[in-house]
């Protein structure tokens, strides 16, 4: 008859085989992401189940989205999207480890998940390769992923594809396709103000509409118009060579919502631009 001890090694034996079994399968079956620096994807995770779960509902679904360069993107909504969601974007390698371990210490201490951390480059990951479910074998899949993102592309390839297929609204993807179906511009036209609208409705895009802002959303408006002047976003990324805009179903609107009302944002401290290098000095006379 085995022993007690026995019976715990086997069993500590078995868990780690198992454990390692998992994690082989995650790590073996991830996307090569190495593609996302040489092309634009056509379709994220994020856009299939939205389909999806229309189909399931009997709804019509449109997908509203199109691509543009990094550099047609305003540097207000850039600053602004990186005080809302990553701040720390160009310290971490894809996973932010200090803001991961205040979540876990947070959602331990109030037996259930209160608080987030999820990079932007996890967001990335997430919205085109996974789905939204609190499983943990997601979120290790997403780790992995984010940190796959990192290696094979560079900060500003990352934000730009970021940029161009979050969700922000139904049906509605990415910068332009949100700048022009809110606010009636490009998304190179956007303000500070508006920027920080859309930056701030992220966090739940279905619910906050830019462009009829709650009490809630115009606070965060104030929170990121407070702070964009302390960030600096990725310099540019080169250019993909690869179509700029997908748009299917139901096309862009000039304007599919009324513009925000004047008197409905407070301006706040609109944080001054960045400096302009001097003019350089004139030719001494001949």
């Amino acid at each position: 008859m085995a022993k007690p001890a026995q019976w715990l090694g086997r069993a500590l034996l078995a868990i780690g085989a198992t454990g390692f079994a998992v994690i082989a399968y995650v790590y073996l079956t991830l996307p090569d992401v190495r593609a996302l620096a040489r092309t634009n994807p056509t379709s994220t995770a994020f856009m299939e189940l939205r389909a999806a779960e229309a189909a399931r509902e009997g709804r019509t679904t449109r997908r509203v989205q199109r691509w543009v360069p990094y550099s047609r993107i305003s540097p207000s909504l850039k600053r602004a999207v990186l005080v809302a969601e990553d701040a720390a974007f160009w310290d971490h390698e894809g996973v932010d480890v200090e803001q991961l371990r205040e979540s876990i210490q947070a959602n331990w201490e109030q037996g259930r998940a209160v608080r987030g951390a999820s990079t932007i480059t996890q967001q990335l990951a997430k919205n085109l390769y996974l789905s939204p479910s609190r499983n943990p074998l997601r979120k290790l899949r997403e780790l992995i992923i984010a940190r796959r993102l990192e290696a094979a592309l560079s900060k500003a390839r990352i934000f730009e594809i970021y940029l161009n297929v979050i969700e922000w609204g139904d049906g509605i993807w990415g910068a332009e396709a949100a700048a022009r179906t809110y606010f009636g511009i490009p998304a190179s036209g956007l303000n500070a103000q508006q920027a920080a609208l859309l930056a701030g409705a992220i966090i739940n895009p279905r619910v906050l509409n830019p462009a009829r802002p709650t009490q809630r959303l115009l606070r965060r408006q104030q929170i990121v118009l407070g702070r964009m002047g302390q960030i600096t976003p990725p310099a540019p990324a080169p250019v993909v060579a690869a179509t700029e805009s997908v748009d299917e179903g139901a096309p862009a609107p000039e304007l599919a919502a009324e513009p925000v009302p004047e008197e409905s944002v407070d301006e706040g401290p609109v944080p001054e631009p960045f400096p302009t290098p001097p003019p350089p000095d004139p030719p001494p006379p001949s």
